[in-house]
């Protein structure tokens, strides 16, 4: 007797027997496959619209569209916020022309000429504008897979974008996705409540334009790499077979601006250098386009370090906490500096062993973290991921004109030798130092799990080590990789970025390994007893304003250079000028 296979109702109505004689069998025709490939390359961003109205059925359609996505957890998280109001519109084209100019003076200058002859946007122009903004207002761990990837609503609403996008193609319209905004801005425009995030302004209407290639392409901008350029088999590769970084356009002042700084100095009734170091530190700043810097900001990044455990510190690893929590209250030495130099205090915490610290931005590795001497102080993803939330931070905070940089860490010190090593190719006993209050017994143990951690790092990753990327993860940790991302940012913005001690100076010599351009923005705000720390400032080129053998950290060197450069800027604007 042979049985009727039950066939469900509703669901997966095929069998297995189905699926293994046919494994291709869910497969669209052909001619329905061609169409989607077809879709896909022809998407493109458009600019130019035409005045007509979209449809209230196709517009459902496509917003049905993005709405089928796929999202983490099925949580859904996208909303849409579709804008027709010319006076709204209006303000966000104003917001996107200033953010245009801003970007482009960040930029070499060939570059920056052309982009600005290129139309970005076309807000005012397009009958509708939607914003897509993702819904973070539940934590990441109450929805399934966040907990591991805590980014992937924002990928969700990504996909949701992309699907609106091949569906306004297929239905003929022009889509564009406009990102010169600032994400707060933007959110205020449209009252967005707190744990709302914006992902840009899609521009929606019949399209002006039929471009045949991507507009950035066809403009010279960038061409598309080639697909084996991006495909890696198995794993990363090591040396010159691995893929290189996208380009970078970001620029350092002009040589009109360095030229204009120098001439204004020399017009001062006063001979000229008459402010030692100090001068040279104000061309720098007027050359970045700030005349005064009457705001700013301290970024205090804490973590701990399981290197702490091998004996290389004269504290115990509970200290790091307890200054965390004092900076909050408002009390530690670093957060008391920066209020005596009329700054603001961002308190990050980046791996403070314990729960999460109350009041501070938390930033938790998510992978599990080595010593150093036997493991990886954390994965490339996390270094990675640090980075990129510290450039958020970097950004934001350098559109005030200036950020100060400090650091709390129990054991950091041999972190800092460890990277200063690597970065610089220098044997342990040139760049480990003392640290705070050790004595001749952890010297000896620091430099023996200096060196253990460089034979180590050099034994797993070979020439990568090279890399400032691999040392960041292989021998750094979690306060130098936000630190590093916030130099980043806050250069992007063409801020002021004064730096303490080793710590935080090795984190500027990777961002600035990462763009060279950073060097412009770069103050060193103090030159510190650790050793090593006069290699690191000659790398980046940077003399120090102070020389006052502190041991402090936290940032307090920077801010009371902070003060001394702010002084020395009005001294420069209220002294006389000669006539010639």
């Amino acid at each position: 007797m042979v049985w009727q296979r039950p066939v469900p109702l509703i669901g997966d109505v095929s069998a297995a027997s189905q699926r293994a004689a046919d494994p291709a069998g869910w497969a669209f025709p052909p001619t329905q496959r061609e169409a989607l490939y077809a879709v896909m390359d022809a998407r493109r961003d458009v600019r130019r619209f035409r005045p007509d109205s979209v449809p209230a059925d196709v517009l459902e359609r496509v917003l049905g569209a993005a709405h089928s996505a796929p999202s983490v957890g099925h949580s859904q998280p996208w909303r849409f916020v579709v804008v027709r109001d010319p006076a709204v519109r209006e303000r966000a084209a104003l917001m996107a022309d200033r953010e245009r100019l801003r970007q482009a003076a960040q930029l070499e200058p060939d570059s920056a000429r052309r982009l600005l002859d290129l139309q970005l946007e076309g807000i005012r122009e397009a009958p509708l504008g939607v914003v897509v903004c993702c819904d973070r207002r539940t934590a990441a761990a109450g929805v399934l897979g966040r907990a591991t990837f805590p980014d992937a609503d924002l990928w969700s609403c990504a996909c949701a974008i992309q699907n609106l996008w091949l569906a306004a193609r297929a239905e003929g319209l022009g889509l564009g996705w406009v990102t010169l905004f600032d994400p707060a801005e933007l959110a205020a425009l449209l009252g967005l409540p707190d744990g709302m995030v914006t992902l840009g302004w899609l521009c929606l209407g019949w399209p002006d334009e039929r471009p045949p290639q991507p507009g950035l392409q066809r403009a010279g901008w960038s061409r598309r790499l080639p697909l084996a350029q991006v495909v890696i088999d198995e794993r990363w590769p090591n040396g010159d077979q691995a893929p290189s970084a996208p380009p970078s356009h970001l620029r350092a002042p002009d040589q009109v601006s360095v030229v204009a700084a120098h001439d204004a100095a020399d017009r001062l009734l006063t001979p000229p250098g008459s402010l030692g170091v100090l001068d040279r530190t104000i061309d720098k700043v007027v050359a970045l386009g700030h005349r005064e810097l009457a705001a700013g900001t301290l970024v205090l990044a804490a973590a701990d370090h399981p290197v702490a455990r091998l004996g290389v510190s004269a504290y115990p690893i509970d200290v790091t906490r307890e200054i965390l929590a004092a900076a909050v209250a408002g009390e530690a030495m670093g957060v008391t500096a920066a209020r005596s130099a009329g700054l603001a205090a961002e308190l990050v915490d980046a791996g403070v062993n314990g729960s999460p610290v109350t009041g501070v931005t938390s930033l938790p590795c998510l992978d599990p973290r080595g010593d150093l001497a036997s493991a990886d102080a954390m994965s490339a993803r996390d270094a990675q991921r640090l980075v990129d939330a510290g450039r958020q931070i970097g950004v934001r905070l350098g559109a005030q004109g200036l950020v100060a940089l400090g650091e709390v860490g129990i054991a950091n010190t041999t972190v800092a030798a460890a990277m200063t090593c690597a970065l610089l190719d220098v044997q342990p006993d040139v760049a480990v130092g003392l640290g705070a209050g050790a004595d001749s017994a952890i010297l000896e143990r620091k430099r023996a799990v200096v060196g253990e951690a460089l034979r180590r790092a050099r034994r797993v990753h070979g020439r990568a080590l090279r890399d400032p990327q691999v040392v960041l993860a292989a021998l750094g940790g979690p306060e130098f990789a936000v630190l590093a991302g916030v130099v980043l940012g806050a250069a992007a913005a063409r801020a002021v970025v004064v730096l303490d001690g080793l710590a935080t100076s090795l984190a500027a010599l990777v961002a600035v390994e990462f763009e060279p351009a950073v060097a412009a923005c770069l103050v060193a705000g103090q030159r510190s007893r650790e050793r090593g720390h006069d290699l690191v400032l000659s790398q980046l080129g940077c003399e120090p304003l102070l020389d006052l053998r502190i041991r402090a950290g936290e940032g307090v060197g920077a801010c009371l250079a902070t003060a001394t450069l702010r002084q020395a800027l009005t001294i420069r604007g209220a002294t006389a000028r000669a006539s010639y």
